[in-house]
């Protein structure tokens, strides 16, 4: 480690930051590793029981809130943030998707950006040694117990507003977080000031009222974590909140006032494959197994699993429309070899019997 004086550490940091940039980072800063008032946080939260089944949140101590525990000799942290927002989706909705049509949340609908960022930050470790000689680094990209927005907002990329991810005043909150843990003392910024002010768009558009209080999330009743994190049956009280969203839930970001400053993202990899920005629930849900695994490689999508890809589907199909083609596409999996995906097939079909009959679905034959 290079022993510089306090105008070289400035000038390393300065050089760190456009060597971010360059890598495609939209922004980077630098923090020290004290997260005290995060840890007290965290801390309730998990006395709380918000985290649910997330047992990992608890698993490490406080390990996830004291880096130098994770990666002893860490001295400062370098976060680093990436746009991930597809240009041709917009940042704020209007209108409501068509009918019939899948939500995905934004950050799935392209390639996984764990790989990606891990190889770009490991890129910048490299470019700082070049400088600096030998260091002592870890990279992480949520791949370890880290407080990645605690970090973020003391490095100043933007404050944790009340729906508790991450805000920036020029940029929203599609963005996609990392970490480079060094032993260079290098000068830490400013943490960011929060700007949520009176607003509370996000708290009462929540579907299921997952966000119990301004900065508090009760995990256990946020459609992210029911459609990704839940290995089990979703709550049969909040299956009908969830609507269409087979892949998290991007609602809190989309009434943001912020997210009118949403940049899209200049990074290829994000952009929808496959369709995911406007598939089709009954196109989705007669994927098979073999299909799943091939259009959701290099997808955060692939970690569901076929099984809980039927779950969620089935879920959707059975708060839209009871036309003739949903409930053929439902019949066609109650033999499922799955007796999760059997439950919530039967649940939709029970559902859709259930609804009121309007006049497009007397039209389909269905009585």
């Amino acid at each position: 480690m290079p022993d510089l004086n306090r105008s070289e550490s400035r000038a390393l940091a300065d050089q760190i930051k456009a060597w971010a940039r360059e890598l495609g980072f939209a922004a980077a800063g630098i923090t020290g590793i004290d997260l005290g008032t995060h840890e007290a946080h965290l801390l309730r939260w998990l006395r709380l029981g918000f985290q649910g089944d997330m047992h990992y949140m608890g698993r490490h101590g406080v390990k996830r809130s004291r880096p130098e525990r994770l990666h002893p000799g860490t001295l400062r942290v370098i976060s680093v943030r990436m746009d991930y927002l597809p240009p041709q989706m917009p940042a704020r909705e209007e209108q409501p998707q068509a009918a019939g049509t899948a939500f995905v949340s934004r950050y799935a609908v392209g390639r996984d950006y764990h790989k990606l960022m891990r190889k770009r930050l490991k890129q910048l470790a490299e470019r700082i040694e070049s400088v600096t000689g030998p260091m002592g680094y870890r990279v992480y990209v949520d791949s370890a117990p880290v407080l990645e927005k605690a970090l973020a907002e003391n490095a100043g990329l933007g404050w944790i507003g009340k729906h508790t991810l991450l805000l920036d005043r020029q940029a929203g909150s599609y963005f996609f977080l990392g970490e480079l843990f060094t032993d260079l003392p290098l000068p830490v910024d400013e943490k960011a000031g929060a700007h949520c002010g009176s607003c509370r768009a996000c708290l009462e558009v929540c579907p299921t009222r997952a966000i119990v209080g301004p900065y508090q999330l009760d995990a256990r009743r946020c459609i992210s974590y029911l459609t990704i994190e839940l290995h089990g049956a979703i709550p049969l009280d909040l299956r009908p909140l969830i609507g269409n969203r087979i892949f998290g839930c991007d609602d809190c970001q989309t009434v943001c006032p912020w997210n009118k400053f949403a940049q899209p993202t200049a990074e290829p990899d994000f952009h929808p494959r496959h369709g995911l920005d406007q598939a089709s629930l009954i196109e989705l849900f007669a994927w098979d197994e073999k299909t799943f695994l091939a259009r959701t490689e290099g997808s955060a999508i692939r970690r569901l699993g076929h099984e809980r890809w039927l779950r969620n589907i089935a879920v959707a199909l059975g708060n839209g429309e009871p036309t003739a083609e949903a409930v053929t596409a439902l019949d066609a999996r109650r033999a499922h070899p799955s007796a999760l995906v059997r439950e919530h097939v039967e649940w939709a079909l029970t559902r859709l019997s259930e609804k009121d009959r309007t006049p497009a679905a007397r039209q389909t034959g269905i009585e």
